[in-house]
């Protein structure tokens, strides 16, 4: 792509903040607007030029503001309007961009339209949401599983009927086929354009469009139940609602959009986005989703290889290279921290973050950081399951002990898996809480604050955090990054993960170690020249554990 056609969300960094835990300024104990506002040109001496904040509008908080009362306002936990309005503003002076999270496959069981849907079978909007018959023996009306643990379903007195949820029961699915659901969700959409936002990032849309006909699935666990994932996700026909959603919403305005698309396969990437699709770019979850290949249950894990890793994210890039765009990322507010999730357990942690960091701005497409992965911030490992805040987490451990698991070995799970591991306060200093907040935090900090905080690592020129700046700036600085082709090199390899990015006639290598063991570099990589490397003494034919080299062809 010639550099002169790239957008700005594609020359940019975008950073993904959690607002309950990155810095509360009231000392309640919750992150909130003016905690991030004041945090702005930390961010701008990051790269950043787009902030997407997770959900920030009215919620019971169930699942931490993923379930929404009220799409246009925002939650008295995290300010005002007027704060936001002031973050937008202070942003705008920074040339940053405010990205807006819509959760629009489901809202709150609070939400005014399900109270009033709930309330009898023949109300205005008796079928904004998602209603069935029990089966004649009284149970659910198919077996489905929720994404969560349980039964998809839950049964509603005042209307003697069960309501679908693919998540929490907390959370009943919104009726995508009924128009006037559809006008509401576009209307909040373009309120929030209104207020000059940049962009959005749309929640688990594959969801939105459900089977004409519901029917029982296999049963794949203990309790006879199937995962609602595979038997609803990417239905045919959602393609149809969303490219309407683009002509109501995104059309006309300089924003970009990018759509959380779990099960999009890269052979359908053209579909969803592109000159054809309909959003800028997807998250779909191939790479992070290496571990469940068995679905997504914590307590049946597998086995992965770096070969496999390279091969996915490869044909994103292929899926993308002509024919849209890539968003880059390896952490965010559902997944365990990076330097856990793709390293061996006894990985030295600043290292793998480094190496981390590498790849991940210097691949093809928009690179996404989520808060704290730029200080190499790690997973948490609590005692017992009453520590854990995140609903999932609790919902996969009851699974697990069903399935047969001992507590240490749910916990194990958990341990590994847990939402909460990203979820936990920014480490902002070494002071009490992190500096996080004045008060008593609403989830644990992590005990590594001490030493891995902002404030230490901006003074330390070796740091995580001062490595992210370095690769932001050089990515800045070297078109090859931004507009250059994409190729995999040393595919089989299993423990080199090696590029190239191509421009017209100039090429840079990234070039990394993934193992905790040295790796001998092919010889073709020996008379490159070494641009960047986190090695202080790099060897020109071995890269060290978990070494990170960036070479001119």
């Amino acid at each position: 792509m010639a550099a002169e056609n790239l957008k700005w969300w594609q020359k940019t960094i975008v950073y993904q903040i959690y607002p309950k835990s990155f810095a509360d300024t009231t000392g309640s104990g919750t992150g909130d607007l003016n905690g991030i506002t004041k945090h702005l040109d930390y961010l701008k001496n990051l790269g950043v030029g787009a902030i997407w904040l997770t959900p920030i509008y009215p919620s019971p908080m169930v699942d931490n503001g993923y379930d929404i009362s009220d799409y246009m306002g925002i939650d008295p936990s995290y300010g005002t309007m007027a704060d936001f309005e002031k973050l937008i503003a202070e942003s705008d002076k920074r040339n940053i961009k405010i990205v807006m999270d819509l959760v629009y496959n489901h809202s709150s069981d609070k939400n005014s339209w399900f109270l009033e849907s709930k309330s009898s079978k023949n109300n205005p909007k008796a079928d904004w949401y998602i209603w069935r018959d029990g089966k004649p023996d009284g149970s659910a009306p198919t077996n489905w599983r929720s994404i969560f643990g349980g039964s998809a379903w839950t049964y509603c007195e005042e209307r003697k009927q069960f309501y679908l949820h693919t998540f929490a029961p907390a959370q009943p699915d919104l009726n995508w086929e009924n128009p006037e659901v559809r006008q509401a969700l576009f209307d909040a959409a373009n309120f929030w354009l209104d207020k000059g936002v940049g962009g959005f990032r749309i929640d688990a849309i594959t969801y939105i469009k459900k089977p004409s006909e519901f029917k029982d699935g296999k049963p794949d666990g203990k309790d006879g139940m199937s995962g609602i994932h595979n038997l609803t996700a990417n239905t045919a026909g959602i393609l149809d609602f969303l490219h309407e959603f683009k002509q109501k919403v995104f059309i006309g305005h300089d924003i970009f959009t990018v759509g959380e698309a779990n099960g999009v396969a890269p052979e359908d990437l053209n579909k969803w986005v592109g000159k054809d699709g309909v959003f800028d770019m997807v998250f779909e979850f191939s790479h992070m989703n290496l571990p469940l290949k068995n679905g997504e249950i914590w307590c049946r894990p597998t086995e992965w290889k770096l070969s496999e890793l390279k091969k996915v994210l490869s044909d994103s890039q292929a899926a993308t290279k002509n024919n849209g765009w890539c968003p880059v990322f390896f952490e965010n507010h559902d997944q365990p921290r990076s330097v856990n999730h793709f390293f061996d357990k006894n990985a030295d942690k600043i290292k793998a973050a480094k190496a981390m960091a590498t790849i991940l701005l210097t691949l093809r497409g928009t690179p996404f950081i989520y808060e704290g992965q730029e200080l190499g911030c790690t997973n948490v490992a609590w005692n017992s399951i009453e520590q854990y805040n995140d609903i999932s987490s609790h919902g996969q451990y009851d699974f697990a002990i069903k399935e047969g698991f001992t507590k240490e070995q749910a916990m194990e799970f958990v341990h590994f898996f847990s939402r909460d591991n990203a979820r936990t306060p920014m480490q902002w200093n070494d002071s009490k809480n992190a500096g996080f907040s004045t008060g008593t935090p609403w989830l644990f900090v992590n005990e590594n604050y001490k030493t891995v905080n902002a404030e230490n690592e901006e003074k330390n020129p070796d740091s995580v955090l001062s490595w992210y700046k370095k690769l932001s700036k050089f990515r800045s600085e070297n078109l090859e990054l931004t507009a250059g082709d994409y190729k995999l090199l040393l595919p089989d390899d299993e423990k080199i993960f090696a590029f190239s990015r191509s421009l017209e006639k100039n090429s840079l290598i990234t070039v990394v170690n993934f193992s905790t063991e040295p790796a001998e570099l092919p010889k073709e990589f020996s008379n490159k020249k070494i641009l960047i490397d986190s090695e202080s003494q790099p060897e020109k034919n071995l890269l060290k554990p978990l070494e990170a080299r960036i070479l001119r062809n």
